[in-house]
């Protein structure tokens, strides 16, 4: 434990850690300091000048409480505690005169800045700055940046506080952005004028406190009091990250990060950040009939009795989708059961072992990352299944932790060690010595790509083997929202997926849109878009999105969350788990609930785990015995980033992001 230092910040005395700046003693203080180019996350820049404080005894001029760390302080004369102070007339006419000087070539854009209501500069200028500028000349403007179809530039606004240069260097790991010229000449560019091929660069919107990079897709469309602000759980993929969702009507306007330092900190990825356009085209907004092979628009009664007519004694599947909530899963296993059918959630041939935990989600937490020594990636590729979780990684590597890589090869935004990209690079991992290991802090980290092939088994058997040998935490990183959650509710079969659909007459698709249906089956598609699913289909139920319905999710780790709802689904679309109960009596098999709370309570009692919401459960290390690994290189199950489920495919900005990646990749063949 470090020694604790006592210092006076207005008067009060309070005990801080020597390392601390002095900025972070103040927020411990409870004082407000005004601050641009500080952020808590990224290094520390010292460039913006605002958070000046005055320190007693020091030198006769404000100092930056950003870059001044408590164990630099001088104690008083008799030994007394160093002396802050963050509002003397001193520290009051530093921050004016800096606010003076950001203004002189700040436009007057505040009525059509897209930043107006939630900027930084406008609340500080107001509550630090002065009413007047003595500021006669001319205004510098500069010419604004192409970053790409989803960050609007504005650099006439940009103060320099290089946030952004800082986290797409930092974070993102990309190195694109940085600060050209001296003085009056200095600006903020990219390289060459390349644009960001990050796919977390909209995080930089975020971060920049003036209105210099605003979303360009939500440009001119809404004013920040005009939104209803949702706090949900994002399922674009596996990590759950934390979201706040806007809407204005209807329609979501905007998709944001919420803080949660266990799961994304602060940051999402573009896809979540931008996929929210998605979620107005394509919809399905009625029921609809397959009447001489053409699909035409149906009533409610007339489809439910048509799905009731076709599932009375046959055989039937159900198959889960990778954006089901628990409860839909685990209603749609009740109905399916109900008439001796079986439910099957790993639609992509996963050999994930059904009420073993440690072998579907593992042992580690996502934290757990931050503070390990060696990290092992076998048959996966983080920057594409979930960029923030390599984001994480990326922290970590930088922090001095080794990467390992068993798999595809690819730019990780990290360096690492590759060491090979099939079985028998694995099966070495397994027969190395790892004395020296075992005093390290590993995380094995396995991905979808190992698991969802033929030997799958026994690839996750060596990843757990190779986990028990280093003594290390295990995670298995998934790519689908719902997978976890719908494992937990019982949703699988014995033989996986080809047993399930084996010989049903019929077969429940909930919102499984990877997965090809073979003709001869009746198909009924439970869902929200009209993607591949609701082409294959005989009746179509039009279901709710992830923001239109309340939904447990379980994360990656284990972690369960409650997404709220932010909207209402369109149309006569309704929400999934009251589809399957009206759905239920129609059969004469009516589930045991009226509401979302009873189905809920019936839930939590199959699968207790679920009660631990935003905990992760610890899971009792079960090993799954090694089989026999085949020949085949590892392929990651990700192939395009952009549109891996119906939402984005159904987004015209995803579309153009997919377009402009696989461009980027052509053109780097052709170079070769």
């Amino acid at each position: 434990m470090t020694d604790l230092r006592k210092i006076i910040i207005d008067g009060n005395e309070i005990e801080v850690d020597p390392a601390m700046t002095l900025i972070q003693a103040c927020e411990q203080a409870g004082v407000e300091i005004p601050r641009f180019c500080y952020h808590e996350r990224l290094s520390i820049a010292g460039n913006c000048r605002m958070c000046l404080v005055e320190v007693v005894g020091g030198p006769p001029k404000p100092a930056a409480s950003c870059a001044m760390q408590v164990k630099d302080l001088r104690p008083g004369p008799e030994g007394q505690p160093p002396v802050v102070k963050t509002n003397s007339p001193m520290v009051k006419k530093a921050r004016e005169g800096v606010m003076e000087f950001l203004l002189i070539n700040h436009p007057l854009d505040c009525p059509i800045c897209d930043q107006g209501g939630e900027c930084d500069l406008q609340d500080q200028a107001m509550a630090y700055g002065v009413d007047f500028s003595r500021y006669r000349e001319p205004k510098r403007a500069t010419e604004d940046l192409d970053l790409g179809p989803l960050v609007e530039t504005h650099m006439t606004r940009c103060i320099s506080c290089t946030r952004c240069v800082r986290f797409t260097t930092e974070v993102a790991g990309i190195h694109k952005m940085g600060q050209t010229g001296r003085g009056e000449d200095a600006e903020i560019t990219s390289y060459l004028n390349e644009t960001l091929d990050s796919n977390l660069q909209g995080n930089i919107i975020d971060l920049c406190p003036v209105g210099a990079l605003v979303s360009k897709p939500y440009a001119f469309t809404a004013r920040p009091w005009e939104l209803t602000k949702t706090e949900t759980i994002d399922v674009m993929d596996a990590l759950g990250s934390n979201i706040r969702v806007d809407t204005k009507g209807r329609e979501v306007m905007r998709i944001l990060p919420r803080n949660h330092d266990g799961v994304n900190e602060e940051w999402i990825s573009d896809k979540t950040r931008f996929v929210w356009d998605g979620l107005r085209r394509q919809r399905l907004d009625k029921p609809y009939i397959r009447e001489n092979g053409k699909l035409r628009p149906a009533t409610w009664p007339e489809a439910l009795s048509k799905a009731a007519e076709a599932m009375k004694g046959k055989k039937v599947a159900g198959l889960v989708g990778d954006l089901a909530p628990a409860e839909a899963a685990f209603a749609l296993k009740g109905l399916v059961e109900s008439l001796g059918g079986t439910v099957e959630c790993r639609t992509d041939g996963a050999k994930l072992p059904a009420g073993n935990r440690s072998g579907y989600v593992g042992t580690a937490t996502i934290e757990e990352i931050d503070t390990a020594d060696t990290i092992l990636l076998i048959g996966t590729n983080p920057r594409e299944e979930s960029p923030v979780l390599n984001a994480r990684i990326r922290k970590a590597w930088l922090d001095g932790a080794r990467v390992v890589v068993v798999g595809e090869a690819a730019d990780l935004t990290y360096e690492y060690d590759h060491v090979g990209t099939d079985r028998a690079a694995l099966q070495k991992m397994v027969d190395k010595d790892h004395k020296t290991a075992r005093a390290k802090n590993t995380v094995v980290i396995v991905g979808q790509g190992g698991v969802a092939e033929a030997d799958g088994a026994a690839v996750l058997g060596a990843a757990m083997k190779v986990a028990e040998l280093t003594e290390s935490s295990f995670m298995v990183l998934h790519t689908a929202a719902s997978r976890v959650g719908a494992m937990d509710a019982g949703c699988t079969t014995e033989g996986g997926m080809d047993k399930a659909i084996e010989g049903a007459d019929v077969i429940y698709n909930l919102g499984a849109d990877e997965v090809e249906i073979a003709d001869g089956p009746f198909v009924i598609y439970q869902g929200s878009h009209g993607d591949r699913g609701a082409h294959r289909a005989d009746v179509i139920l039009p279901g709710a999105a992830y923001t239109e319905e309340q939904g447990l999710f379980v994360n990656t780790e284990g972690r369960p969350q409650i997404a709220i709802r932010a909207g209402f689904p369109p149309g006569e679309a309704k929400e999934n788990w009251a589809i399957l109960r009206a759905l239920s009596a129609e059969v004469g098999q009516t589930l045991p609930f009226d509401s979302l709370a009873q189905l809920r309570r019936s839930l939590v009692e199959a699968a207790p785990v679920l009660k631990q919401v935003d905990r992760v459960p610890e899971n009792e290390w079960q090993p799954v015995p090694q089989g026999k690994l085949g020949d085949a290189t590892f392929r990651n199950p990700v192939r395009d980033y952009w549109l891996t489920n119906p939402i984005a495919r159904a987004s015209a900005l995803m579309a153009e992001l997919s377009a402009r990646a696989k461009a980027r990749t052509d053109a780097a063949i052709a170079a070769e």
